[in-house]
């Protein structure tokens, strides 16, 4: 009876105590399952699906999906574009943003320009990938795209799914018209790889691999998936005198070091941290850099250098280029880097001490107070570390909440 009050009281500490030490967990949407549900939506599922688009969504955090029926889809197909261009079509209607059907109609100033995937994964000419959207008399939202001449061609019809703050899925009524998106768009194999490169800073590294005839390697790779990392044109200028000192095969292998047979998105670079393989690993010659991360920091780590990601020159399923702030040395190639010592201190000379020398220390010699901290702990006034104290309580709270 008398440990009861003490019983309750740790009852109600103990939920307190459990919450600070549990940890936090994020939601993961699906795209293709949430849709899945809705039948009238099952040709726009299929066509996430086959253009990549669904994996793109289900990586991002914040997104809205302005969904498509049967009937709308239809429409679409009948213009027959290829496979790269409903792609883009598609992404034009997943906005960066979310937009729940409460945040439709309570929009600043009635209307907002928000970026779409087609403008986020830099498909887009110009400002063409960004959506208007704008709450409309009658309790209407209307939807349109910023390259159709301030034409609203769809509006909201319904609200299908909703995870604030992470995926919300909304109907619209049609397809949002862009001429930019609906423009012819060539294959992964019929895009020029070092012209993108060229027109966003990586102009030298593209002239590399022209020169040693290293790109064909990776243009044969981009139908089945191609991640390449860029170094900037003032950090290949930097390097070119070692680069000149390689031999010819020692400079394709470096250049081919450079990409990765596979996609990988910034999102999976961040959560898929180890090892990675090249297009120069070839059997025995191992060729590969181990990938890592510190909140949304993601470095190249070889043991002769440690090379940063600085930013997207492009990504679209299946192909990606990121720009790096140094060129990746592979070890194969290069020594690995040193880690140098700071020197030791020189040792001070030794002064004999004088009598003089021997008073003063004496002199500024600190107080012994040990006798007066005994004393004061055999009273009970004993000094006890903040942390030491927080120990103590809860220990003895867990420990009277066991009894």
């Amino acid at each position: 009876m008398e440990n009861r009050p003490l019983l309750t009281t740790n009852l109600l500490l103990f939920p307190l105590l459990v919450l600070l030490l549990s940890s936090t967990t994020s939601h993961a949407h699906n795209i293709t399952r949430i849709l899945a549900k809705h039948p009238e939506f099952s040709t726009f599922n299929h066509y996430l699906t086959v253009t990549h688009l669904a994996a793109e969504i289900n990586r991002r955090q914040t997104i809205t999906v302005l969904a498509l029926d049967n009937s709308a889809m239809s429409s679409l197909l009948s213009k027959q574009l290829s496979v790269y261009t409903l792609r883009n079509v598609l992404s034009l209607h997943v906005l960066t943003d979310y937009f729940g059907s409460k945040k439709l109609h309570q929009i600043t100033n009635g209307t907002a320009l928000t970026s779409s995937m087609f403008q986020a994964t830099g498909s887009a000419p110009g400002s063409s990938g960004y959506v208007n959207v704008t709450d409309l008399k009658g309790g209407k939202v209307g939807f349109g795209a910023e390259d159709n001449d301030g034409k609203l061609d769809a509006t909201y019809v319904k609200s299908v799914a909703e995870f604030p703050y992470n995926i919300s899925v909304l109907q619209i009524s049609q397809v949002l018209n862009s001429d930019e998106a609906e423009a012819p768009t060539p294959g992964p194999s019929g895009l020029n790889l070092t012209a993108i490169m060229a027109k966003q800073g990586c102009k030298a590294f593209a002239d590399l691999l022209i020169a040693t005839g290293a790109h064909t390697t990776f243009e044969e790779n981009l139908d089945g998936g191609l991640t390449v990392f860029c170094p900037t044109d003032a950090v290949v200028n930097d390097f070119m005198p070692k680069y000149k000192n390689l031999t010819e095969a020692h400079k394709v292998s470096l250049l081919l070091y450079h990409g990765t047979p596979v996609y990988q998105s910034l999102q999976t670079l961040k959560s898929s941290n180890g090892v990675m393989n090249t297009l120069a690993t070839d059997g025995a010659s191992k060729y590969d850099f181990t990938v890592q991360n510190d909140g949304e920091i993601v470095t190249l780590k070889t043991k002769a250098t440690t090379a940063k990601i600085t930013g997207t020159l492009k990504d679209e399923e299946p192909l990606v280029i990121y720009k790096i702030n140094k060129v990746l040395l592979p070890i194969e190639l290069f020594k690995p880097e040193v880690e140098t010592e700071a020197p030791a201190p020189a040792p001070t000379p030794h002064k004999r001490k004088t009598k003089k020398d021997k008073d003063e220390a004496e002199a500024d010699a600190p107080v012994d107070d040990s006798e007066d901290q005994t004393a004061d702990n055999e009273n009970g006034v004993g000094r006890i570390s903040g942390g030491h104290l927080i120990w103590t309580v809860l220990s003895s709270c867990m420990g009277i909440f066991f009894i």
